[in-house]
């Protein structure tokens, strides 16, 4: 049971969408690497970093990934955006990214994304994107033929560690995450679920980490926004350790 901090970047920068809109994004005034320091000062082991210029179809934000991910403060960083190819899954991990996270591949290329799977073993998280119970891909921009229980049936027996689950509807807005379809993603994949998108206190937190098959949550806005510490958040899912372990 974990928490996750997540870190969203847009020509360098440091934001967070509203329901993956680029047109209502709120920029912060964070620099990424002191982030990744804070963030491991207070005792965070992962962090989520998501690189919107290339989940829109933009050029990589290289430079910066790089410098991310062979600074070392955070024991562990996963990379998601725009990694729709194995020579850009390859590239990130490259960079010192432990996990990355894939979508579009998951819905465009299953069998492909089962070899990539098997190739990185345990390296590789897949992303479920949902909207109305519909899978979303290319950067949330494009509705695909599947629903969520569809990819996640696909997505039975592969050594994945975990499949990242949004409900893109509540993504930024925190309205509290979507922990029925968390969930049921991991009851019909069989793989730990990562809830992402409406997080709003240590209270949803302690909720999502408490529910069957949720392993970890990300934490976003609500962070950016003072509304809950990562002190408080760590604090959060310590107790959902504890409560389990009990």
């Amino acid at each position: 049971m974990e928490l996750i901090p997540s870190i969203d970047l847009r020509r360098g920068q440091v934001v967070r969408l509203e329901r993956g809109d680029d047109a209502r994004a709120t920029v912060y005034p964070f620099d990424p690497l002191e982030l990744l320091e804070r963030f491991a000062a207070a005792g965070v082991t992962r962090v989520h970093v998501v690189d919107l210029d290339a989940a829109f179809g933009s050029a990589p934000q290289a430079a910066l990934l790089r410098r991310l991910g062979e600074g070392g403060a955070v024991k562990s960083l996963q990379l998601g955006g725009g990694l729709r190819s194995v020579a850009a899954v390859e590239r990130a991990l490259s960079w010192g990214f432990e996990r990355v996270v894939v979508g579009s591949m998951v819905v465009r290329d299953p069998a492909g994304f089962a070899v990539l799977a098997a190739a990185q073993l345990g390296r590789v998280v897949p992303a479920l994107d949902c909207a109305a119970g519909v899978v979303r891909v290319a950067g949330w921009s494009e509705l695909s033929a599947l629903s969520w229980k569809e990819a996640s049936i696909a997505l039975r027996d592969l050594p994945c560690p975990a499949v990242l689950v949004t409900d893109i509807e509540r993504d930024g807005m925190l309205s509290g995450p979507n922990l029925e379809l968390a969930a049921g993603v991991a009851r019909v994949s069989g793989i730990p679920a990562i809830v992402s998108g409406g997080v709003s206190s240590a209270g949803d937190l302690t909720r999502a980490l408490a529910t069957p098959g949720v392993g970890a949550a990300i934490l976003g806005r609500a962070f950016y926004d003072g509304r809950v510490s990562v002190e408080e958040a760590l604090a959060a899912a310590g107790a959902a350790v504890s409560g389990a372990r009990a």
